[in-house]
């Protein structure tokens, strides 16, 4: 694999093999020449909106505080120490998404999303850890990180954030547009700007098995099957009535170890949950849909992209899209893989569609998870 000017002089394979989960790595001048996608104004007013996450973060008198979006208000620019975070700004702004794709060397059910950090003198979120991988790119202006590998991950009592209570920093850097900063999770940092400042943060899914396996015991509850009805025929008279019989528990014991999963049950769960959108993710269709007819003369000659806000995977002969799967035939699968991956297909390549994949495709232009490129 080539090397990419995001990561230096480095190949992803070297990074992945040498820093990824194991060290910090600070590349000067990742994306030279680099400006913000979004103006001040503009993260502001994403900030207003109640589709978009976001907060506000103020240290005023040494007073920590964080509120949540949507913010129709914010403190004076001139006025130091306070941070507005901007979640998911991929989802609403094609630039955003163009850069948060340069990162598609780590695989997209990783791929988290791009947070946007606008700091003024003196402003940050403290001294803290992040439970997930994520990479800061200096986007405007200047940010001091002090980094360090403690094992104490005690936190203050009582905060409205997650602040370290013994943070030892071990190395320090001073970041300038276009450097940008590799943590692994676990990893003790805090980031404090210099004058006013704006981070981008590509951050990384890392779910909990615990939250996962909740979510896998909801999936498999559609498709239990346990046929008959609990029965003791041969049930004694009983000088303990509170007690639960030992053969009626070894009976529903034995029913209950007849609930299995195969490999594909997790795949099918794995790809829906992973790609079910985020619960402030709203699709629009268009206003004025085309017929399906005109849609496939507009298709043949523009082709298609998903959506900023749509995840598309797939798996073996499993496609799953915003949360829903279906299983596709050979010549389906390529041309869908083709789409997941490079999240566009021109009309030449779409020349050979299946009936089933135009079907499909329609809806999900009707749906707004697709738009004519």
């Amino acid at each position: 694999m080539k090397k990419i000017p995001l990561l230096g002089d480095i190949t992803p394979a070297q990074f992945l093999r040498d820093y990824w989960h194991k060290k910090p790595l600070l590349i000067r001048q990742a994306i030279p020449g680099f400006k913000p996608v979004l103006p001040f104004e503009a993260l502001a007013k994403l900030a207003s909106e109640n589709f978009v996450e976001s907060r506000l973060i103020t240290c005023f008198d040494g007073h920590w505080d964080m509120q949540h979006g949507p913010l129709a208000e914010l403190p004076a620019r001139e006025r130091a120490g306070w941070t507005m975070l901007v979640q998911g700004a991929n989802l609403v702004d094609a630039r955003a998404d163009a850069l948060l794709r340069q990162f598609r060397f780590i695989p997209d059910a990783r791929l988290d999303d791009l947070m946007i950090s606008y700091a003024t003198d003196g402003g940050g979120v403290g001294p803290h850890f992040d439970s997930y991988d994520v990479f800061l790119l200096q986007a405007h202006g200047k940010r001091r990180w002090k980094i360090g590998a403690q094992k104490d991950l005690t936190l203050v009592d009582g905060m409205p954030l997650k602040i370290l209570k013994h943070f030892s920093p071990q190395e320090e850097f001073v970041l300038e547009p276009g450097d940008m900063l590799y943590l692994p999770p676990h990893y003790a940092h805090d980031g404090v700007a210099e004058g006013d400042c704006m981070t981008y943060s590509i951050g990384f899914r890392s779910p909990s098995y615990q939250e996962l396996g909740e979510a896998f015991l909801q999936f498999m509850a559609d498709s239990i099957d346990l046929p008959g009805r609990y029965a003791d025929p041969d049930l004694a008279a009983s000088s303990k009535p509170a007690e639960i019989p030992r053969h009626m528990l070894a009976t529903v014991t034995e029913e209950m170890n007849k609930v299995r999963f195969t490999e594909e049950d997790v795949t099918i769960f794995l790809g829906e949950h992973l790609s079910e959108p985020k619960h402030n993710v709203f699709f629009t269709g268009p206003a004025k849909p085309l017929t399906a007819g005109r849609f496939a003369q507009a298709l043949a000659k523009r082709g298609v992209a998903l959506s900023l806000k749509t995840q598309m995977l797939y798996r073996g002969k499993h496609v799953f899209i915003n949360g829903e799967s279906f299983a596709v035939g050979r010549a389906d699968k390529l041309m869908l893989d083709t789409l997941a991956n490079a999240r566009t297909l021109s009309g030449a390549a779409l020349a050979g569609a299946s009936d089933d994949v135009m079907e499909a495709l329609y809806t999900w232009y009707q749906d707004g998870w697709v738009d004519l490129a």
